[in-house]
Parts: structure tokens; sequence; C-alpha cells
């Protein structure tokens, strides 16, 4: 019945900064299959899945703080050079909490977009 996740939407404050954090720092290549919706905002295709980022000034899912807390709602991007993907991050000057060794199996790296959105890294 269910295939994959095909997008996950995200409201973001500032679509200019949003676009350098996504784009610039993570490296993300934007797609240019976004129809003209009336309101500001970029898709992003990751593997077979997207990420919407979508200005939404009434919208209720944000955290109101960048401050990282890895139990937060977040969204995890799986990665297959994590040394790269932490050079990246320290080029760029962005903050992170880095766990190589916890209870899953895997290395995790967690950190916030401009908005304040709570990510993982793992690989």
């Amino acid at each position: 019945m269910y295939q994959f996740i095909h997008h996950v939407s995200i409201i973001v404050t500032d679509i200019e900064k949003a676009k350098h954090f996504y784009g610039e720092v993570l490296g993300l290549e934007e797609s240019d299959a976004r129809p003209d919706f009336g309101f500001p905002g970029a898709w992003y295709q990751i593997g077979d899945t997207q990420l919407h980022l979508i200005v939404h000034k009434e919208g209720k899912t944000l955290r109101g703080t960048t401050d990282i807390d890895t139990r937060d709602g977040h969204f995890a991007f799986r990665v297959t050079d994590m040394d790269g993907l932490l050079k990246r991050l320290d080029e760029h000057g962005v903050e992170y909490v880095n766990k190589p060794t916890n209870k899953t199996p895997w290395h995790q790296v967690y950190v916030t977009d401009p908005s304040g959105n709570v990510m993982e890294f793992n690989q």
C-alpha cells in the first residue's frame, strides 16, 4: 500500500536564508519543478524524496529557537560521507551536536536551519 515518503514540507521564515543554508551550506540542488503557488518556497530533490520549504507566516510548526534539541521533531538524511559533511558544516560555521557513538548503530549529527528546523544526518 505505501511505497515511500514522497516529500517533507517545513516552514521557513526567510526563503533566501533557507535557500542559502540548504543550497550553499548543505549542497542540495534546488529543483525547478516547483509550480508557482503564489507564496515563496523552494523544492529540493534528495534521492526519491523531496524537501519542500514553505514561507507561511501563520504556520504553527516553527519552534521559535535555533537551539539544537535532538529529541524535538526532526527529519533525517542518510549520508555517505560523514567526514565530508562535518567538514562542510565547519567551513560554514554551522553549530552541530555530534554523536559518533550512541544507542543507535549509526553516527548521528544534529543541526538546525536558520528557522530552527531540526535535522539529523546519519551514517
